[in-house]
């Protein structure tokens, strides 16, 4: 939001140091973005008057005219249509000097001398790009520089609000900030209604009084077709950021700058039968007064007549209905709409105005009378006319502020670690608006104004107390507070011993949004849409993750965009179930390009599939139950099929393994596949709780053993066999070769499994080891349909 400090000083007396302004309302919440100039450096240029306007000799569209700059008279020559007798405008002498560096200087023009020149507002960089001159006012000083005559050297206040304050979206909000702050008076200026000259009224119905809980309506007939609003109107909505279109329009946005509470004109020979407020009905449509056509869902309030939806209450008026050059009569509108009934409507189509900014975020449910006799009268001094009576429609109740809340003085300095007198704390909330009652020794009943929505509890309380004390007056001291340990057990992994493993094995930490794209999160998970957010920052930020996948995919998107050869990052996170919003912790990792760093000693290869097992299973190996997990080939939406497995634990679904799949890589535009995982925490990272365990001083024997199996038997399934058969002397069964080819029948394959057995109570002989054997080849062969390979 900008607002001038000249406008704002009709208000309550800021001070000359606009800086020192523009701190103070910093500290106390209101971010002041940036100061600037109302206008660019202009030096030399005074207000002058038409005395005469002659035809130009020799130049049919010229005109000379005799200029008085208050002290002489000069001859100009002037091109611009609008030149009259008796028109002040901006002078430039000679030597003046305009935004852009252009200097003025004596020139010629077509054979006649001109000693300066009469500026436009453009040339002036007020950024007006009307044809003519610009126009003062009649009551300008002749001979003022311009600079003082238009308050040229004013300075404007860019504010970043916060979304709770809404009630600071005006000259009125921020002037008594401001008047809090400093300590000043708030010169309100007064609002008298205007004579009712006409009996003309305009039927209106609130269909939806729980959306729009109070309507106020007035017709003014008699209009000055096409009458254009005076110059300082114009000028204080160009440094507010907005364009001036015509004295209606310009009036309602006038307003709503100074006041806060957006309202909206409609042409009165367009309405038909009464003016409603209603929900949409399925299937209607909009035209809205930028040209766009929008349909209309069943949730969205409208202001409607009988025979035509007018406009998107709250956010933008309709064209069917909208001021034009030819309107004399209008009915004029200010309703208080309920933040819940305008909050993301205008967005559905994008659309984000200066009305619904302020809808959202709540407008005083008692503004509406005052709104609309400040703008009757401001129209009637502009553009004529007659006012008929204010009609005010009410329904539901207007939600209003916190009835009384209770305030503590105890309270106040414990939270804020400060102490702060009854007097300070009573004076701070007074000048806020609030009404503070005692309720008994050193505490107090508050209740909010009307315009403060925000203030509900005693901590919001505490908040503006120390708000207007300044923030940077709080000193900081120790917490005393009680210190709690949380519960940790040897039973879970340390977050930093699982970030310490992974980054020995060449993976960084990622830390990305809860909040994903949801078109990347449908390419990796079609069939789970994520919970939406209500209000997202962005559409790129619009749903819950259901995965860690989604962050570190774009990670890698943006690696690779800067040309990143080898990427491994992992997040340790929570992801949120689609549908219910349930969290789980979990712990996700990536890895593309190479599998090793560039050397001279290995030649590059691409990260596969067993790679990045080997990492998960160095991960799962820190749990001290690493035999308790399995790999199950499963298939995923996400990933290749035949390169995606299941991780279990104990037949419980403890995360996934798997390369992405083609069909994703091409969608997200990867240079190379990844190969990702994820793992429940709760589930995956339980850790056994460390034992002693007698290690045997007796040697162990291995015996090799390569067995024929059908392409279909794992060596999952082969290692569990191997275990149930060999007995408590089996150590441990490890696959050492995998063999296809000559000699072996076509769909199967030879795997060559090392079994070490040991005892921890004497040592084993060949027998024992040759029966062990006997028993595991049995066993296989029954089971597994396995026979030993002899050659």
């Amino acid at each position: 939001m900008q607002i001038s400090t000249s406008w704002l000083e009709e208000w309550v007396d800021a001070g000359e140091d606009v800086p020192a302004l523009g701190h103070q309302l910093t500290m106390a919440g209101l971010e002041i973005e940036g100061i600037t100039a109302a206008a660019l450096p202009v030096s030399g240029v005074v207000v002058g008057e038409v005395l005469s306007v002659a035809k130009h000799p020799d130049a049919e569209k010229l005109h000379v005219c005799r200029v008085f700059d208050g002290r002489e008279e000069l001859q100009i020559v002037c091109g611009a249509t609008n030149v009259r007798v008796g028109l002040k405008a901006p002078l430039a002498r000679v030597g003046a000097e305009l935004p852009g560096g252009l200097r003025i200087k004596a020139a010629k023009l077509r054979g006649i001398d001109s000693f300066g020149m009469l500026c436009s507002a453009k040339e002036l960089g007020l950024g007006e790009d009307l044809p003519g001159l610009l126009e003062l006012e009649a009551t300008a000083s002749v001979g003022e520089d311009i600079v003082k005559a238009l308050a040229l050297d004013d300075r404007i206040l860019a504010v970043n609000l916060t979304p709770n304050r809404g009630d600071c979206m005006s000259v009125m909000g921020l002037a008594r900030e401001v008047a809090t702050v400093m300590r000043m008076p708030l010169k309100s200026p007064a609002a008298t209604p205007v004579d009712v000259t006409i009996k003309d009224v305009f039927t209106v119905r609130l269909e939806a009084d729980e959306a729009c809980p109070k309507f106020a309506g007035r017709v003014i007939r008699g209009l000055r077709a096409g009458a254009r609003s005076p110059l300082w109107l114009r000028e204080r909505l160009r440094r507010s950021g907005m364009r001036p279109i015509n004295a209606v329009v310009d009036v309602t946005n006038y307003v709503m700058l100074e006041l806060g509470q957006p309202m909206h004109a409609y042409d009165l020979d367009h309405l038909d039968g009464a003016i409603v407020v209603r929900l949409a009905r399925q299937g209607e449509r909009l035209k809205l007064l930028d040209g766009r056509e929008i349909e209309l869902q069943p949730d969205v309030l409208v202001i409607a007549d009988t025979v035509n939806v007018l406009g998107l209450a709250g956010v933008m008026g309709g064209d069917d209905s909208g001021i034009d050059a030819a309107t004399t009569d209008i009915f004029l509108e200010v309703a208080y709409f309920i933040p819940d009934a305008i909050a993301g409507r205008g967005r559905r189509n994008g659309l984000v105005t200066d009305a619904s900014q302020r809808f959202e975020r709540g407008v005083d449910p008692q503004l509406q009378e005052r709104a609309i006799e400040r703008a009757t009268a401001l129209l009637l001094a502009i553009a004529g006319g007659y006012a008929g009576p204010v009609v005010v429609k009410t329904g539901a109740a207007p939600r209003a502020p916190a009835e009384s809340i209770l305030l503590r003085h105890s309270r106040v300095e414990r939270v804020l670690g400060i102490e702060v007198s009854a007097a300070e704390i009573v004076g701070n909330l007074e000048r806020l608006g609030m009404t503070v009652e005692a309720a008994g020794a050193l505490q107090w009943r508050v209740r909010p104004p009307s315009w403060r929505f925000d203030v509900a509890i005693e901590e919001d309380l505490i908040e503006e107390i120390v708000r207007i004390h300044g923030y940077d007056k709080v000193v900081a001291t120790d917490a005393l507070i009680d210190q709690t340990l949380a519960a940790w057990t040897e039973t879970r992994l340390r977050p930093e011993r699982i970030a310490d493993l992974l980054a020995a094995r060449g993976y960084r930490e990622a830390v990305t949004y809860s909040f994903v794209d949801p078109a990347l999160q449908s390419v990796l998970f079609p069939n789970e849409p994520g919970l939406a957010l209500k209000n997202p920052i962005s559409a790129e930020l619009a749903v819950m993750r259901v995965s860690l996948w989604p962050g570190l995919v774009q990670a890698l998107q943006e690696n690779q965009r800067r040309q990143q050869p080898r990427v491994r990052l992992f997040e340790q996170g929570r992801a949120f179930a689609s549908g219910t919003g349930a969290e789980t912790e979990v712990l996700a990792g990536l890895a593309a390009g190479t599998s090793l760093p560039e050397q001279w000693g290995t030649q590059a290869a691409a990260v596969d599939f067993y790679d990045v097992k080997a990492d998960v299973e160095a991960l799962l190996q820190a749990t001290g139950e690493p035999g308790l997990f399995r790999f199950r080939a499963e298939s995923h939406p996400a990933l290749h099929p035949g390169q995606s497995a299941r991780i279990y634990k104990s037949d419980v679904p403890a995360g996934w393994l798997g390369t992405l799949h083609p069909e994703v890589v091409r969608i997200l535009g990867l240079t190379y596949p990844a190969v990702v995982f994820e793992l429940d925490v709760e589930i995956a990272l339980h850790a056994r709780i460390p034992a002693a365990v007698e290690i045997s001083k007796f040697p162990s024997i291995r015996r090799d053993l390569a067995v024929i199996v059908s392409e279909a038997v794992t060596n999952e399934a082969l290692c569990t066999s191997v275990a149930q058969s060999a007995g408590t002397l089996l150590r441990n069964v490890a696959v050492f070769d995998v063999y296809r080819g000559q000699g072996i029948d076509k769909g199967k394959k030879s795997i060559a499994l090392a079994l070490n057995l040991q005892d921890t109570s004497r040592t084993l002989t060949d027998l024992d080891a040759d029966e062990i054997v006997t028993r595991v080849v049995h066993h296989l062969g029954s089971e597994l349909d396995a026979t030993i390979r002899d050659k």
